[in-house]
């Protein structure tokens, strides 16, 4: 079941000193996800030509956007649940460097308190990938 009532959105940024094509091409590359994004999950597998996550909930699946030149990084992640949540995610070039934007979207009968914890989780992760790529520069 898709859910489609959004009440709030909350766009959290990193700014990344590496270039956008770089970090793009990280980010892009579901594989990585363990290293910078643990907040989803703590492990990836690739099956049948499909993404699964291993999250605290179980197991969920995860789908981005095709390769694209406008550096957008949008995913679906099909929980356990059976619910599917978009995620629209973006890698903005900005001289040497980029900025990573995702957009928090606060799901129906989601909890202030939950948002919150998701919005640190979300920081978390970005600044984690900032972390990660400034590290191999």
């Amino acid at each position: 079941m898709m859910l489609n009532m959004i009440s709030e959105s909350r766009h959290i940024s990193e700014s990344i000193e590496r270039p956008a094509a770089e970090v793009y091409d990280y980010a892009s590359d579901p594989a990585h996800l363990p290293e910078w994004a643990p907040g989803l999950g703590s492990s990836v597998e690739h099956i049948d030509g499909r993404w699964f996550v291993e999250t605290p909930a179980g197991r969920a699946g995860l789908a981005f956007v095709d390769r694209n030149e406008f550096g957008v990084l949008d995913h679906e992640v099909a929980l356990p649940s059976g619910d599917v949540v978009y995620n629209p995610m973006r890698v903005i070039p900005d001289g040497d460097g980029c900025e990573v934007v995702f957009s928090l979207r606060r799901l129906p009968g989601m909890s202030s308190e939950d948002f919150e914890r998701d919005a640190g989780l979300v920081q978390a992760d970005l600044t984690r990938l900032k972390q990660v790529l400034e590290a191999r520069g």
